[in-house]
């Protein structure tokens, strides 16, 4: 038999044999993306934007002119500080995969290892699912700027700004990203593992900001005057361009967190903005029931609480889920801004826990409900039940709760032990602009 016949004859057969394995390397090793890479860029762009300008002007509008300059500052200054130790460690900490196994609870499933400190392995070829990894780790990081910037409002007017830079850096390490690790960093982080639902930062994002607020108000004490002086927010313009970006912004937060432009993203997208709609109109009805007239103030917060409640099911709700939490959100959260928060007495400056934490609890608990296919939702993982996905949810949420709270207590009461946390009741009174920056928001 000639050279030639046998090549005839065995080439196919060998071909037989490799095709499936090289059919299944190419299965399993991603490929680059071009429309999910150019709508991730988009939405890293978006959730920036979230945090300057939006929430700096929401908050910013909401303080006394005299502490205006302080918030936008203290919002600028988290955003350089976080995207500086995302890279030197936060990246790496809060997604590296290095030690992990579905089922086997061991550190790293607490928290990510270290191979991936200042970005090492991060390339230009490098992908992440079908984008470059770059850009998840971008994306990423705009979720790790907003998360301690949310918690500003709650001790706003009277934290020194030397205690912000010290906690924020401290409290992103030690509190945010383990949550982020055992959430979503895939199989083998502890919360992964038990299946929860938390598509864009009901836990890691606002339940996180919104306890850590509550902490830091009560530990700090209420501003000087407070409740008997009247405190109204000064710029109610500024509060409103600042909530209608971050509703802008919010899509790509939600949207975002598919990590691809496809059916989910699209999905996540009108959820999000049925639900805020919603949720608006329930608080603006809510306040005109309570109080005879609806506010600015109050359509303007209730539609940030029907972003916040519909960001953990923002994956998995569809359209009847969007009105449920966008409904349940926009009451609740009024009323614990506002009647419970006066029961309490306790100064939450600008409602982080009233809008966040309270927000984000309703939106991951009622994630297991309308995530349910006889719900319109995306459907529950095969066996799991409706009750088995809110114990999941239920669980998440109170560690997350627990853990955050201890441990922003342990961190504000070291800070204040070392260089104190807050302004002196001279500096208050002057207003944190001229005391802390030595300079002044408006030019009477």
């Amino acid at each position: 038999m000639s050279t030639f016949t046998l090549k005839r004859l065995l080439l196919p057969t060998l071909a037989g044999l490799l095709l499936p394995g090289l059919a299944l390397a190419q299965e399993t090793t991603p490929t680059l993306n071009s429309g999910d890479t150019a709508w991730m860029l988009t939405a890293t762009a978006l959730v920036l934007f979230m945090t300057i300008p939006g929430l700096a002007l929401f908050y910013g509008g909401l303080v006394r002119s005299k502490n205006v300059l302080s918030v936008l500052m203290q919002c600028f200054a988290i955003t350089a500080l976080v995207s500086v130790l995302w890279v030197i460690y936060g990246y790496s900490l809060a997604f590296s995969t290095a030690g992990m196994e579905k089922g086997v609870l061991n550190i790293n499933s607490f928290i990510g290892g270290i191979d991936k400190l200042l970005l090492g392995g991060v390339t230009r070829d490098s992908l992440t699912q079908a984008i470059p990894e770059t850009v998840f780790a971008t994306f990423q990081m705009t979720f790790a700027i907003i998360t301690p910037a949310l918690i500003v409002g709650a001790f706003a007017e009277r934290m020194k700004f030397s205690a912000l830079l010290w906690f924020m850096g401290i409290w992103f390490t030690v509190v945010y990203l383990p949550i982020a690790h055992m959430v979503w960093s895939g199989n083998g982080a502890m919360m992964w593992d038990w299946g929860v639902l938390d598509f864009a930062g009901g836990t890691v994002v606002h339940i996180n900001a919104g306890v850590a607020g509550l902490v830091a108000a009560l530990v700090l004490g209420k501003r000087k005057g407070y409740p008997t002086t009247a405190m109204p927010p000064h710029n109610l313009g500024y509060t409103v361009i600042g909530a209608s970006m971050l509703w802008v912004g919010w899509f790509g937060f939600n949207a975002g967190s598919a990590v691809a432009a496809n059916g989910s993203a699209g999905m996540a997208m009108l959820v999000t903005q049925v639900a805020t709609a919603t949720a608006a109109l329930a608080w603006m009805f809510s306040e005109w029931l309570n109080h005879g007239k609806a506010s600015v103030l109050g359509i303007a917060t209730g539609a940030v609480a029907g972003l916040v409640a519909i960001t953990p099911a923002s994956g998995t709700a569809g359209p009847l889920g969007a009105l449920a939490i966008g409904a349940a959100a926009g009451v609740i959260c009024f009323l614990t801004s506002t009647k419970l928060k006066r029961a309490l007495g306790y100064d939450d400056s600008l409602d982080v826990f009233g809008v966040h934490a309270v927000g984000g609890i309703v939106g991951a608990i009622l994630t297991g409900i309308f995530a349910a296919a006889s719900l319109g939702g995306a459907g529950l993982t095969e066996g799991v039940t409706i009750g088995d996905q809110l114990w999941i949810q239920t669980k998440a949420v109170l560690v997350t709760l627990t853990y955050t709270a201890v441990l922003s207590y342990i961190i504000l009461k070291l800070v204040d032990l070392t260089i104190g946390l807050r302004v002196t009741e001279e500096q208050e009174t002057e207003g944190l602009d001229l005391s802390q920056h030595d300079e002044r928001g408006y030019i009477l």
